[in-house]
């Protein structure tokens, strides 16, 4: 058996929240909603060639470091602006790191962590 690909999902309380913020931050394109007429329950994004799900669990811890999502972006600092303009919030802004790559480190509106690196070119 081999593992084809992967995808985190992320839990959170307000869905619709959550998915609208990574459409503004990312430009997310949903792929996929499972749920009832009235709500979701689960959304699968698309960004760029990556997945992410988001999932409602009304049971989920309110922040914390439940997970830690890294995406390569084109322009770190651009994204970075983007990220908290769209209502993230800024852990670490964007620097040159020792390897090469230019980093920053960030929150969603969760309280999940984030990194948003680019390679160096």
């Amino acid at each position: 058996m081999a593992v084809r690909s992967l995808f985190p999902i992320l839990l959170t309380r307000d869905l619709p929240r959550l998915v609208a913020f990574y459409e503004r931050a990312l430009h997310a394109v949903v792929d996929y909603r499972f749920g009832s007429a009235d709500e979701d329950d689960y959304v699968s994004l698309r960004i760029g060639a990556a997945a992410l799900g988001v999932g409602r669990d009304p049971d989920a811890p309110a922040s914390g470091d439940r997970i830690a999502l890294w995406f390569y972006v084109d322009d770190v600092d651009a994204t970075f602006s983007r990220w908290i303009a769209s209502g993230g919030s800024a852990r670490q802004p964007p620097d040159d790191m020792p390897w090469g790559e230019r980093v920053a480190q960030v929150r969603d509106p969760d309280g999940n962590l984030v990194n948003l690196g680019a390679a160096p070119a």
